[in-house]
């Protein structure tokens, strides 16, 4: 939960978070959205991938990263467990 906690807590990364719920990218493309080095943008898609929020899938030469919704489901459940405490 910790990584988790620390994936969101970035403003970049939730930004690249949400350039991936409009469709799956490569890196490249994703590097193409900022002004930041591509291995700084390596480097924030790599604690994403730790928090298991993206998952990568290599096509051809490219990985493409896409959303893992599984986790950010299990988040939202978590959090709505507190909301429904006061219910």
């Amino acid at each position: 939960m910790n990584s988790l906690l620390k994936a969101l807590n970035d403003p970049t990364r939730r930004q690249i978070l949400e350039l991936l719920k409009q469709k799956d990218l490569n890196a490249g493309e994703i590097a193409q959205e900022f002004e930041m080095s591509k291995p700084s943008i390596s480097h924030h898609l790599d604690l994403l991938k730790r928090a298991d929020l993206i998952h990568g899938n290599k096509q051809g030469q490219f990985i493409y990263y896409s959303i893992n919704t599984t986790v950010m489901d299990q988040l939202l459940s978590w959090i709505l467990t507190f909301k429904n405490m006061q219910s």
